[in-house]
């Protein structure tokens, strides 16, 4: 209980001290959130400090890093989650400067992301001793699929990556949807003997610190810097693991929410102009429907926890 006990509680205090200096500076830096005009009632979120995922990165990174030197299987899941902390840093840092919701274009947003996942691959194939072996659920079996292991490799990253990034939309829900999973990863890592919990844990203390900070009404948000973060540590935790395939169970809501844009685009263009949702990603069709923000986020949160729970019982 050390091993989770102590990294969680440093993550959550580093975050928690971060809070009254990177808010402030990062007003001041007019590091502000800028909303689209698509929700009203969101209008006022404009200005909102924005890149909060910082605080997250350092008290992870600094806690796992620590760590590290005894559980070399962290160092992969430290590199995957900062490389995309850093790539949604630099889109963060272009809307802030353009004043603009859009900051990377989204050929270089994708050219960086499949530059990243290639690193990802190329050491779980060359230098990990980690095998691309894929555990079924409720079996416990581990199955090598071959080659195909790289091409899922790609499309687990990479889906999980931006199921991630759509999922922050609201005040708290991609923080407490992910401190979910995170939790299910923990409590998976210690049933497994795994040397990666206390970076695991690392991850818990940092969205539960990021969290005071987070929930509705936000004084912070986390940003692509955290959300794209974020994505790149479920689903190198998963692989750590040789659990990607229960990345489907227990992150269904980042699944559902990059589907709806799919297929809200998918269908716009067939139909010339008609839609299937009031809005996407998902999220803010319910919020549209009349569901209050902290409702959305109460709902997703509450699904991904049952969803984990279930998912423990396939372990």
């Amino acid at each position: 209980m050390f091993e989770i006990l102590l990294p969680m509680l440093v993550a959550f205090f580093i975050v928690l001290a971060l809070g009254p200096v990177c808010i402030p500076l990062l007003r001041r830096l007019k590091m502000g959130n800028t909303e689209r005009e698509y929700i009203k009632e969101h209008k006022v979120k404009n200005g909102t400090p924005s890149m909060g995922g910082i605080m997250i990165l350092i008290a992870f990174a600094v806690v796992s890093l620590f760590y590290a030197k005894n559980a070399p299987h962290i160092y992969p899941i430290v590199f995957l989650t900062l490389g995309f902390g850093v790539l949604g840093f630099i889109d963060d840092l272009l809307k802030a400067l353009k004043k603009s919701s859009d900051g990377l274009k989204a050929w270089q947003k994708m050219l960086g992301q499949i530059a990243l996942t290639t690193g990802f691959a190329v050491y779980m194939v060359k230098f990990s001793d980690v095998s691309l072996e894929l555990r079924i659920p409720a079996t416990g079996a581990l199955v090598d699929v071959s080659w195909l292991a790289v091409v899922v490799l790609f499309l687990a990253v990479l889906g999980t990556v931006n199921g991630s990034n759509f999922t922050d939309g609201l005040d708290g829900l991609a923080t407490s949807v992910t401190l979910a999973i995170a939790g299910f990863w923990g409590v998976v890592a210690m049933h497994l003997y795994s040397d990666i919990t206390p970076a695991v844990a690392a991850m818990v203390g940092a969205l539960f610190g990021f969290l005071m900070y987070n929930v509705h009404p936000a004084k912070i948000f986390m940003g692509d810097t955290g959300s794209l973060a974020l994505g790149a540590f479920v689903v190198s935790t998963a692989y750590m693991l040789q659990m990607p395939i229960f990345i489907i169970i227990v992150a269904l809501i980042y699944l559902v929410e990059v589907l709806s844009v799919i297929l809200q685009v998918g269908y716009f263009k067939m139909t010339g102009g008609k839609r299937i949702f009031r809005m996407a990603p998902i999220h803010h069709h319910y919020e549209l429907g009349g569901w209050s923000e902290v409702k959305v986020v109460a709902v997703f949160t509450t699904v991904t926890i049952f969803l984990c729970i279930f998912a423990y019982y396939l372990v």
